[in-house]
C-alpha cells in the first residue's frame, strides 16, 4: 500500500513546525508571535524543521532622580536586544520581565536601577538611575541614567544600550537625559533646563513597527524639563511647577527627572516595565 503522503508547504511537510504556548498570542502571516508583559514561562512541545525564534528582550527602565536646589537627571531605558537565530529546544524556558525602577521620594534622591529580562541565556540588564547630582553619578544599566546638576552620567551596556547624558561642573541647573536604545541621552542646552533623552529603537517583530526603550528627560530648576526619548522615555519634570513623568509600560523606557526651588522639589517619574517577545514559524 502506498503512504500517506503529507501536505507540503514550499520544502516543508505541514505538520514539521514549531508548537508552544505561554503569553499572549497573535499571528502574523505564517508566523506566531508570543509577547510576555509580565513574568511566565513559553512551553515548547514541539520543535519544527526550521528550529529559531526571533526574540525581542527589554528589560526594565531606571527611574529618574529628584534635586530639590537644583535638577536631577533622567532613567536610562533597560536593555534592548534583538535576534533571529536563537535554536529551540523540546523544553519550558522561564520568562522574566523586569520591572521598571520606582520613583524616588521628593526631595534630593537618586532614581531607582529597572531590573533585568530574561529568556533563556539572553539576559538583559535594567536601565540606569538617574543622578540626583552634586558630583553623585547615574547609575549604569541596559542605558546609563542622566547626570543631575554636578553630576555624572551612567555607562550603557554594549550591544543593549547607550549613555546617559552628562550635567555639568559648573552650572548647578543643567541635568542630562536618560540614554535610550537608539542613542546618548542629551545635556540641556540652557540653565536650569533638563537634556532630552536618548531615542528609543523600532522593531517589527509583532508585525508592526514599535519604537521601544527611550531615555527619561533630565529634571529642570527654574525652566522646563527635558523631553523624553522616543518609545516611550517620561519627561522631565520642572521644580513643583509640573511632575516628571513615567516611562511608557512594556516599553522599558526610562521614567523623568524632576528639579527643585531649593525648599522642595517635583516628583520624579517611575521607569517602565520591560517586555519579552517572541516569533518563529507554525505553518
Amino acid at each position: 500500500m502506498f503512504g500517506i503522503i503529507p501536505s507540503l508547504h514550499g520544502n516543508q511537510a505541514f505538520a514539521n513546525f514549531t508548537v508552544a504556548s505561554g503569553g499572549s498570542v497573535t499571528t502574523d502571516g505564517d508566523f506566531k508571535v508570543h509577547t510576555f508583559t509580565s513574568s511566565g514561562t513559553f512551553s515548547v512541545t514541539k520543535v519544527g524543521a526550521d528550529d529559531e525564534v526571533q526574540y525581542l528582550v527589554v528589560a526594565g527602565g531606571g527611574s529618574g532622580a529628584t534635586n530639590q536646589n537644583s535638577a536631577g537627571g533622567g532613567g536610562g531605558a533597560g536593555g534592548h536586544r534583538t535576534a533571529t537565530d536563537h535554536t529551540l529546544s523540546v523544553q519550558d524556558y522561564s520568562i522574566t520581565v523586569g520591572a521598571g525602577g520606582a520613583a524616588p521620594s521628593t526631595g534630593t534622591n537618586n532614581g531607582n536601577q529597572g531590573s533585568n529580562s530574561v529568556f533563556d541565556n539572553i539576559t538583559n540588564i535594567g536601565g540606569g538611575h538617574g543622578s540626583a547630582g552634586t558630583s553623585v553619578a547615574g547609575g549604569n544599566g541596559g542605558s546609563g541614567g542622566g547626570g543631575g546638576a554636578r553630576g555624572t552620567p551612567g555607562s550603557g551596556t554594549a550591544g543593549q544600550g547607550n549613555d546617559g547624558g552628562p550635567s555639568t561642573t559648573t552650572d548647578d541647573g543643567k541635568s542630562g537625559g536618560g540614554g535610550g536604545a537608539g542613542g546618548d541621552g542629551l545635556i540641556s542646552g540652557t540653565n536650569n533646563t533638563g537634556g532630552n533623552g536618548g531615542p528609543g529603537t523600532a522593531n517589527s517583530i509583532t508585525g508592526s513597527s514599535v519604537t521601544r526603550a527611550g531615555g527619561g528627560g533630565g529634571g529642570g530648576a527654574a525652566n522646563a524639563g527635558g523631553t523624553g526619548g522616543s518609545g516611550g522615555g517620561g519627561n522631565g519634570g520642572q521644580t513643583t511647577a509640573s511632575n516628571a513623568t513615567a516611562g511608557t509600560v512594556n516599553t522599558g523606557s526610562g521614567g523623568g527627572g524632576s528639579g527643585g526651588n531649593g525648599s522642595a522639589s517635583g516628583q520624579a517619574g517611575a521607569g517602565g516595565s520591560g517586555v519579552v517577545i517572541l516569533r518563529y514559524r507554525f505553518q
